[in-house]
């Protein structure tokens, strides 16, 4: 395997960073997770779009313009004769001091793309749907860690994790502060019921796939898309449930809680907007040979 390393193509057991960078120390810095279909880089110029927003407002200068680092994606893809596959594209502050102060990070940030194969779930779970908790770890407030930073700091996340694991089931659902459905601990979260389909308005990350869905849900499904508050009564009654993500895709639910979610079987608005999900991924995005 070869990883992207600030402009230079090495091994893998070569890819190293200093114990002082940033984003080792302290959570420093931005990611995306990118997927590849059969020479399709799907949304690429989102995610780099998103990447590039995350860094602005925590005010790491990466040091590359967006065509240069959507280059060096396909760049890396093609190293590792990758046409399908996930990118972790990861910046740091860079190395600087043991003190939290970032001006401290005198040098370039650390720029780090991974191209590897992935399955986050396995494919039972997609035929028969997963069941799923809700946590008591709540979503970062929006003016302590926005959750629309795809930052490095991730325990929010990963302490919601450990609790779904704990559980034993998969995923779990995280509240915002005011009790209202957030997102799950990776995917973001929607519900179908009486022809409306719904996902969260606040404390969640704007996800690429989750864009996707809504867009092909409202327009090949022709279905009311609604950002709004959503209470877990109401995920509970809903007619079907289900999460995106770039690495999920897309994936039923049909348990929350110990409540069925409709007839306790992925539903058939879910599964049309998986079929269509499948077909956009090989069209929209960034092509390479």
């Amino acid at each position: 395997m070869k990883i992207y390393l600030n402009g230079k193509m090495v091994e893998k057991e070569q890819a190293r960073v200093s114990v002082f960078d940033h984003g080792l120390l302290y959570g420093d810095g931005a990611f995306e997770g990118i997927r590849a279909y059969g020479g399709v880089v799907f949304k690429l110029k989102e995610h780099i779009d998103r990447l590039y927003e995350t860094c602005h407002t925590m005010m790491i200068n990466v040091g590359l313009a967006k065509d240069e680092m959507i280059a060096a994606v396909v760049e890396t893809l093609k190293a590792n004769d990758l046409r399908d596959g996930y990118i972790r594209l990861v910046i740091t502050r860079g190395d600087g001091d043991l003190g939290l102060d970032p001006r401290k990070c005198k040098g370039s940030p650390n720029i780090i793309i991974i191209a590897d194969k992935i399955t986050l779930y396995p494919e039972e779970m997609y035929r028969n749907g997963l069941t799923i908790v809700t946590v008591p770890t709540v979503r970062n407030h929006p003016e302590a860690i926005n959750p629309q930073l795809k930052s490095l700091n991730y325990l929010n996340n990963i302490l919601a994790k450990i609790e779904a694991n704990n559980a034993g089931v998969p995923e779990a659902i995280m509240l915002d502060g005011s009790g209202y459905v957030a997102e799950c601990t990776g995917d973001n979260i929607f519900m179908v019921k009486d022809g409306v389909v719904k996902t969260p308005l606040q404390g969640r990350l704007r996800g690429i796939t989750r864009d996707a869905v809504m867009a092909l849900a409202g327009g090949e499904l022709d279905l009311d898309v609604q950002e709004t508050l959503i209470t877990r009564h109401e995920l509970y009654n809903a007619e079907e449930v289900f999460l995106t993500g770039t690495a999920a895709e897309l994936i039923p639910v049909v348990k929350i809680d110990g409540r069925v979610i409709g007839d306790g079987k992925p539903g058939p608005v879910t599964l049309e907007l998986l079929k269509l999900f499948h077909e956009v991924t090989r069209k929209d995005g960034v092509k390479f040979s």
